[in-house]
Protein backbone atom coordinates (compact mmCIF):
# COMPACT_ATOMS: atom_id res chain seq x y z
CA UNK A 1 0.00 0.00 0.00
CA UNK A 2 1.35 3.40 -0.97
CA UNK A 3 2.21 6.05 1.51
CA UNK A 4 0.36 8.98 1.08
CA UNK A 5 2.58 11.10 2.30
CA UNK A 6 5.31 10.58 -0.21
CA UNK A 7 5.34 13.03 -3.49
CA UNK A 8 4.41 11.60 -6.66
CA UNK A 9 6.79 10.03 -8.94
CA UNK A 10 8.31 12.09 -11.59
CA UNK A 11 8.00 12.21 -15.20
CA UNK A 12 10.40 10.34 -16.93
CA UNK A 13 8.77 10.56 -20.09
CA UNK A 14 10.03 12.22 -23.32
CA UNK A 15 7.14 15.49 -23.39
CA UNK A 16 8.86 18.34 -22.11
CA UNK A 17 6.34 21.07 -20.43
CA UNK A 18 5.22 24.11 -21.58
CA UNK A 19 7.73 26.20 -19.94
CA UNK A 20 10.54 24.29 -21.58
CA UNK A 21 9.44 24.34 -25.07
CA UNK A 22 8.72 28.06 -24.75
CA UNK A 23 12.23 28.79 -23.15
CA UNK A 24 13.53 26.75 -26.42
CA UNK A 25 11.65 28.63 -28.78
CA UNK A 26 12.75 31.91 -27.23
CA UNK A 27 16.71 30.63 -27.47
CA UNK A 28 16.34 29.76 -31.33
CA UNK A 29 14.36 33.47 -31.91
CA UNK A 30 17.09 35.06 -29.91
CA UNK A 31 19.79 32.92 -32.14
CA UNK A 32 18.09 33.83 -35.92
CA UNK A 33 17.89 37.43 -34.76
CA UNK A 34 21.31 37.45 -34.02
CA UNK A 35 22.48 35.58 -37.19
CA UNK A 36 20.30 38.37 -38.65
CA UNK A 37 21.81 41.44 -37.18
CA UNK A 38 25.74 39.44 -37.94
CA UNK A 39 24.93 38.77 -41.57
CA UNK A 40 23.17 42.70 -41.81
CA UNK A 41 26.04 43.86 -40.19
CA UNK A 42 28.58 42.36 -43.06
CA UNK A 43 26.13 43.80 -45.54
CA UNK A 44 25.56 47.31 -44.71
CA UNK A 45 28.96 48.69 -46.22
CA UNK A 46 28.00 47.38 -49.61
CA UNK A 47 24.07 48.58 -48.84
CA UNK A 48 24.74 50.97 -52.23
CA UNK A 49 26.32 48.20 -54.37
CA UNK A 50 23.08 46.09 -53.05
CA UNK A 51 20.47 48.46 -54.28
CA UNK A 52 22.63 49.28 -57.45
CA UNK A 53 22.46 45.24 -57.98
CA UNK A 54 18.29 45.04 -57.49
CA UNK A 55 17.49 48.01 -59.37
CA UNK A 56 19.82 46.99 -62.86
CA UNK A 57 16.99 45.98 -64.26
CA UNK A 58 14.61 48.98 -64.63
CA UNK A 59 17.48 50.94 -65.23
CA UNK A 60 18.88 49.37 -67.83
CA UNK A 61 15.20 49.58 -69.62
CA UNK A 62 14.76 53.43 -68.71
CA UNK A 63 15.22 55.87 -72.25
CA UNK A 64 18.39 57.77 -72.41
CA UNK A 65 18.70 60.59 -70.60
CA UNK A 66 16.15 59.50 -67.62
CA UNK A 67 17.60 58.56 -63.90
CA UNK A 68 15.52 57.08 -60.72
CA UNK A 69 14.48 59.98 -58.30
CA UNK A 70 14.43 59.70 -54.43
CA UNK A 71 11.17 61.93 -54.21
CA UNK A 72 11.67 61.97 -49.82
CA UNK A 73 14.43 63.53 -48.15
CA UNK A 74 15.69 60.45 -46.22
CA UNK A 75 15.10 58.10 -48.78
CA UNK A 76 18.87 57.85 -50.30
CA UNK A 77 19.70 56.47 -47.18
CA UNK A 78 16.71 54.32 -45.87
CA UNK A 79 16.51 53.18 -48.91
CA UNK A 80 19.19 51.01 -49.25
CA UNK A 81 18.70 50.37 -45.39
CA UNK A 82 15.57 48.48 -45.59
CA UNK A 83 17.07 46.38 -48.54
CA UNK A 84 20.14 45.31 -47.42
CA UNK A 85 18.21 44.42 -43.78
CA UNK A 86 16.15 42.22 -45.95
CA UNK A 87 18.76 40.89 -48.04
CA UNK A 88 20.35 40.27 -44.80
CA UNK A 89 16.90 37.80 -43.79
CA UNK A 90 16.80 36.14 -47.38
CA UNK A 91 20.35 35.13 -47.17
CA UNK A 92 19.87 34.25 -43.18
CA UNK A 93 16.81 31.65 -44.64
CA UNK A 94 18.62 28.78 -44.37
CA UNK A 95 20.10 29.81 -40.51
CA UNK A 96 16.36 30.12 -40.11
CA UNK A 97 14.98 26.92 -41.66
CA UNK A 98 17.58 24.92 -39.66
CA UNK A 99 16.24 26.36 -36.16
CA UNK A 100 13.13 26.08 -37.00
CA UNK A 101 13.37 22.29 -37.95
CA UNK A 102 15.32 21.43 -34.83
CA UNK A 103 12.50 22.60 -32.96
CA UNK A 104 10.00 20.68 -34.58
CA UNK A 105 12.25 17.41 -34.88
CA UNK A 106 11.84 16.31 -31.46
CA UNK A 107 7.76 15.18 -32.19
CA UNK A 108 8.34 13.71 -35.84
CA UNK A 109 8.31 9.83 -36.66
CA UNK A 110 11.60 8.87 -38.32
CA UNK A 111 10.22 8.30 -41.44
CA UNK A 112 9.05 11.85 -41.06
CA UNK A 113 12.49 13.29 -39.79
CA UNK A 114 14.05 11.02 -42.61
CA UNK A 115 12.47 13.40 -45.10
CA UNK A 116 12.85 16.20 -43.32
CA UNK A 117 16.19 17.34 -44.47
CA UNK A 118 15.70 16.53 -48.40
CA UNK A 119 12.54 19.05 -47.66
CA UNK A 120 14.25 21.47 -45.99
CA UNK A 121 17.14 21.82 -48.48
CA UNK A 122 15.15 21.77 -51.45
CA UNK A 123 12.14 24.20 -49.82
CA UNK A 124 15.52 26.66 -49.76
CA UNK A 125 16.57 25.79 -53.42
CA UNK A 126 13.11 26.47 -54.31
CA UNK A 127 12.87 30.07 -52.27
CA UNK A 128 16.27 31.14 -53.79
CA UNK A 129 15.17 30.02 -57.45
CA UNK A 130 12.07 31.99 -56.95
CA UNK A 131 13.65 35.17 -55.95
CA UNK A 132 16.37 34.35 -59.15
CA UNK A 133 13.54 33.16 -61.71
CA UNK A 134 11.67 37.06 -61.25
CA UNK A 135 15.03 38.54 -61.42
CA UNK A 136 16.49 37.15 -64.62
CA UNK A 137 12.94 36.50 -65.84
CA UNK A 138 10.32 38.69 -64.89
CA UNK A 139 11.89 41.74 -64.18
CA UNK A 140 13.30 42.37 -67.57
CA UNK A 141 9.98 41.27 -69.38
CA UNK A 142 7.87 43.55 -67.34
CA UNK A 143 10.22 46.46 -66.95
CA UNK A 144 10.51 46.28 -70.54
CA UNK A 145 6.60 46.54 -71.04
CA UNK A 146 6.22 49.57 -68.30
CA UNK A 147 8.70 51.41 -70.38
CA UNK A 148 7.75 51.09 -73.45
CA UNK A 149 4.09 51.86 -72.95
CA UNK A 150 4.69 55.29 -71.53
CA UNK A 151 2.94 57.86 -73.37
CA UNK A 152 4.28 60.60 -75.26
CA UNK A 153 6.17 62.95 -73.35
CA UNK A 154 6.31 61.25 -69.96
CA UNK A 155 9.50 60.64 -68.82
CA UNK A 156 9.87 57.46 -66.33
CA UNK A 157 11.57 58.41 -63.69
CA UNK A 158 10.80 55.90 -60.83
CA UNK A 159 11.40 56.80 -57.33
CA UNK A 160 13.96 54.53 -55.53
CA UNK A 161 11.63 53.53 -52.25
CA UNK A 162 8.35 52.80 -54.99
CA UNK A 163 10.47 50.43 -56.79
CA UNK A 164 11.81 48.55 -54.13
CA UNK A 165 8.59 47.58 -52.53
CA UNK A 166 7.69 46.63 -55.85
CA UNK A 167 10.60 44.55 -56.66
CA UNK A 168 10.34 42.87 -52.76
CA UNK A 169 6.40 42.28 -53.15
CA UNK A 170 7.41 40.38 -56.25
CA UNK A 171 10.45 38.69 -54.85
CA UNK A 172 8.16 37.05 -52.19
CA UNK A 173 5.33 36.35 -54.02
CA UNK A 174 7.74 34.08 -56.51
CA UNK A 175 10.06 32.57 -53.62
CA UNK A 176 6.87 31.28 -51.77
CA UNK A 177 5.36 30.13 -55.07
CA UNK A 178 7.77 28.15 -55.61
CA UNK A 179 7.83 26.47 -52.36
CA UNK A 180 4.25 24.69 -53.78
CA UNK A 181 6.54 21.26 -54.16
CA UNK A 182 6.94 21.17 -50.57
CA UNK A 183 3.88 22.60 -49.17
CA UNK A 184 2.12 20.19 -50.92
CA UNK A 185 4.34 16.86 -49.87
CA UNK A 186 3.96 18.14 -46.33
CA UNK A 187 -0.10 18.32 -46.63
CA UNK A 188 0.30 14.85 -47.92
CA UNK A 189 3.06 13.39 -45.34
CA UNK A 190 0.63 14.92 -42.39
CA UNK A 191 -2.65 12.90 -44.14
CA UNK A 192 -4.87 15.97 -44.41
CA UNK A 193 -4.79 15.43 -47.88
CA UNK A 194 -3.76 12.47 -50.32
CA UNK A 195 -2.63 12.22 -54.11
CA UNK A 196 -6.28 11.74 -55.30
CA UNK A 197 -7.45 14.24 -53.84
CA UNK A 198 -4.17 16.39 -55.45
CA UNK A 199 -5.44 15.18 -58.90
CA UNK A 200 -9.23 16.04 -58.88
CA UNK A 201 -8.77 19.60 -57.70
CA UNK A 202 -6.52 19.93 -60.46
CA UNK A 203 -9.03 22.51 -62.16
CA UNK A 204 -9.71 24.87 -59.00
CA UNK A 205 -5.83 24.76 -58.69
CA UNK A 206 -5.23 25.72 -62.25
CA UNK A 207 -7.41 28.86 -61.78
CA UNK A 208 -6.43 29.38 -58.29
CA UNK A 209 -2.64 29.86 -59.94
CA UNK A 210 -4.15 32.41 -61.95
CA UNK A 211 -6.05 34.28 -59.56
CA UNK A 212 -3.19 34.61 -57.03
CA UNK A 213 -0.79 36.15 -59.91
CA UNK A 214 -3.41 38.82 -60.71
CA UNK A 215 -3.53 39.75 -56.81
CA UNK A 216 0.25 39.11 -56.23
CA UNK A 217 1.58 40.70 -59.84
CA UNK A 218 1.21 44.07 -61.17
CA UNK A 219 -1.82 44.35 -63.13
CA UNK A 220 -0.37 43.27 -66.98
CA UNK A 221 -0.90 39.75 -68.59
CA UNK A 222 2.81 39.29 -68.96
CA UNK A 223 3.71 39.15 -64.87
CA UNK A 224 1.00 37.29 -63.96
CA UNK A 225 1.85 34.44 -66.31
CA UNK A 226 4.89 34.39 -65.44
CA UNK A 227 3.56 33.69 -61.77
CA UNK A 228 0.81 31.20 -62.41
CA UNK A 229 2.17 28.73 -64.61
CA UNK A 230 5.23 27.94 -62.58
CA UNK A 231 2.77 27.81 -59.72
CA UNK A 232 0.85 25.14 -61.77
CA UNK A 233 3.85 23.17 -63.37
CA UNK A 234 5.35 23.21 -59.41
CA UNK A 235 1.87 21.81 -58.40
CA UNK A 236 2.20 19.05 -60.60
CA UNK A 237 5.63 18.47 -59.63
CA UNK A 238 4.07 18.23 -55.83
CA UNK A 239 1.97 15.68 -56.94
CA UNK A 240 4.35 13.55 -58.30
CA UNK A 241 6.91 13.76 -55.26
CA UNK A 242 3.98 13.27 -53.44
CA UNK A 243 3.41 9.77 -54.35
CA UNK A 244 6.58 8.11 -52.65
CA UNK A 245 5.26 9.86 -49.21
CA UNK A 246 3.93 7.99 -46.90
CA UNK A 247 1.20 9.75 -45.10
CA UNK A 248 1.06 9.73 -41.06
CA UNK A 249 -1.55 7.69 -39.54
CA UNK A 250 -4.63 9.57 -38.80
CA UNK A 251 -5.21 8.22 -34.89
CA UNK A 252 -1.76 9.80 -34.59
CA UNK A 253 0.11 6.74 -33.00
CA UNK A 254 2.95 5.58 -34.20
CA UNK A 255 3.50 1.81 -35.08
CA UNK A 256 6.01 -0.30 -33.23
CA UNK A 257 8.73 0.41 -35.61
CA UNK A 258 8.16 4.07 -35.93
CA UNK A 259 7.94 5.77 -32.53
CA UNK A 260 8.60 9.54 -32.73
CA UNK A 261 11.75 10.97 -31.06
CA UNK A 262 11.69 11.82 -27.19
Amino acid sequence: MSNPELPPPANTGGDMPLVAHLTELRSRLLRIVCIWLVIFAGLFYFANDIYSFVSEPLRALMPAGTSMIATDVASPFLTPFKLTLISALFLAMPFVLHQIWSFIAPGLYKHEKRLAVPLLASSIVLFYSGMAFAYYVVFPLVFGFFTSTAPEGVAVMTDINSYLDFVLTLFMAFGLSFEIPVATVLLVLVGIVDVQSLTKARPYVVVGCFAIGMVLTPPDVISQTLLAVPMWLLYEVGIVFSRFVRARPRNDQPDEQDTPAA
